[in-house]
C-alpha cells in the first residue's frame, strides 16, 4: 500500500528543507512504520512465541520486539539515508543536523499484557526543529502523518483538533513518569479534576498526542518524557491546529521535557495546572 501524504505542499516549504527529500523522508517514514507495525502486530497476536517482558525499571517494560522493530526501523533508514543520524529509546545513537527519532513500540507495557493500545512513533528532526511525524497503530491500522506546513493526516483525511473550549467538558489524558515525584503527578490529576476535566490515562503517550491531534482527546499533558514519546505527536497536534509547548527548548531533544498538547482554548488553564503540580 503506498503510503499517504500528509497534505498538501505548502510554499516556501524548501527553506527547510529540500522539498524531494521531504517526500522522500515522509514516504520512508509511512513505508517503515508499516512494516515496523506488521512485525509488531504478529508478534502480539501469537501471544505463545512472544518472549517473557523484563524491565529496564520500575514500570518500564521491555520485550525483544522492542528491539526487533528499532534494528528494522535503523536498517531501513540506513539504506535509504546514510548520512542522517538515528537515536531510538532502546539502542540509543547520535544527533546530527538531520535526526530521525524513533520510539520502536510506545505503550510496552499494554503491548506486554496483550492490551491493543501502543504504536510505532518516527520523527525527523532538522536542525533544531520537527519536520516529520509519523506514528502508526497496527491493530486498528491507523497511519498519523504529518508535514511541517502541511497539515496532519489520518490514513488520507485531514484531522484537526476538537476545539474544546471548556475544562468542564474536556477530556484530558495525564501521562505519568518515574522521573518526577509521585506526588507531583498526584497533584496535576487532582487540579485536572477540580477545573471539571475528566482525567485518563491510557500508557501510550504518542497515541494520546495523535488522538489530541484527531479531536478524540481534548488534550494530553505530562510533567517529563522523552523525545521519542512526544516529537512526532506533537507535529501532528500542531499541524491539526493544536497548541504544544515548546519541547526541544532547553535540550529537550536528548533531555527530555514536560509536554503540553491541548485545543487552543485549553492552554491557559492546563499550563497552569502543569507549573502548580512541578514544584510538588
Amino acid at each position: 500500500m503506498p503510503p499517504e501524504p500528509a497534505g498538501p505542499r505548502v510554499s516556501g516549504l524548501d527553506v527547510a528543507m529540500n522539498a524531494s527529500n521531504c517526500d522522500r523522508r515522509l514516504a520512508l517514514g509511512c513505508a517503515v512504520a508499516r512494516e515496523a507495525g506488521t512485525l509488531a502486530l504478529a508478534a502480539f497476536r501469537d501471544r505463545s512465541q512472544l518472549p517473557p517482558h523484563t524491565f529496564k525499571g520500575h514500570q518500564d517494560y521491555l520485550t525483544a520486539t522492542d528491539a526487533e522493530v528499532e534494528r528494522l526501523v535503523r536498517n531501513r533508514i540506513a539504506a535509504a539515508f546514510p548520512a542522517d543520524s538515528v537515536f531510538g529509546e532502546e539502542a540509543g545513537g547520535s544527533f546530527g543536523s538531520d535526526t530521525w527519532v524513533v520510539d520502536p513500540i510506545d505503550g510496552t507495557a499494554n503491548f506486554a499484557r496483550g492490551i491493543p493500545h501502543f504504536c510505532i512513533s518516527i520523527a525527523f528532526v532538522q536542525n533544531g526543529r520537527t519536520e516529520l511525524g509519523v506514528i502508526y497503530q497496527p491493530v486498528t491500522d491507523e497511519l498519523y502523518t504529518a508535514r511541517r506546513g502541511g497539515g496532519a493526516v489520518l490514513n488520507g483525511r485531514t484531522i484537526s483538533v476538537s476545539g474544546m473550549v471548556s475544562v468542564s467538558h474536556a477530556i484530558v489524558e495525564a501521562g505519568w513518569s518515574t522521573r518526577r515525584p509521585l506526588g507531583a503527578y498526584i497533584a496535576l490529576v487532582e487540579r485536572l479534576f477540580a477545573a471539571g476535566a475528566q482525567v485518563q490515562r491510557a500508557g501510550s503517550g504518542a497515541l494520546g498526542l495523535a488522538y489530541v491531534a484527531d479531536g478524540r482527546l481534548d488534550a494530553y499533558c505530562e510533567l517529563h518524557t522523552n523525545a521519542w514519546d512526544a516529537l512526532a505527536g506533537l507535529l501532528l497536534v500542531e499541524e491539526a491546529g493544536g497548541t504544544i509547548n515548546d519541547f526541544l527548548a532547553n535540550d529537550g531533544l536528548r533531555r527530555g521535557n514536560p509536554v503540553l498538547a491541548c485545543t487552543p482554548a485549553l492552554k491557559d488553564i492546563l499550563s497552569e495546572a502543569m507549573s502548580q503540580s512541578a514544584s510538588r
